[in-house]
């Protein structure tokens, strides 16, 4: 099937799918016309891809965990678990930071409107 097919499947842009093509994670064949044929085992790894960039994965952390992406690779692969758990306790440790940082503009914002409170009220 076409890009434009594929793409609407998938629920991405074209520009998507040659974004995965560019950066290696994605082989698509080609017709006699050009056009890019991708197959529904394209479309599965398409889909993988898009999943893992859904979940935060740049495309170089994808690159890395290509035996993932193969029809395979559907069920466990290696380094999946290990990366997946990785991922995650990044987005722990980023959280915690987003949270400290939430906390701090709370006491600011509670400062300030106790400062001018104070003002109002001379």
């Amino acid at each position: 099937m076409q890009a434009k097919e594929a793409a609407g499947r998938l629920g991405i842009t074209q520009r998507m799918l040659r974004h995965y093509e560019q950066e290696g994670l994605l082989e698509v064949s080609r017709m006699l016309n050009g056009y890019r044929s991708y197959s529904d085992a394209d479309l599965r790894r398409a889909g993988r891809i898009r999943d893992f960039i859904a979940t935060g994965f740049s495309t170089r952390e994808i690159r890395a965990m290509s035996e993932c992406l193969s029809d395979d690779g559907a069920g466990p692969c290696e380094g999946g678990i290990e990366k997946l758990t990785e991922k995650l306790e990044h987005i722990d440790r980023l959280r915690a930071e987003l949270d400290e940082k939430r906390g701090a503009i709370i006491d600011r914002l509670e400062a300030l409107k106790n400062g001018l409170a104070t003002l109002s009220s001379h």
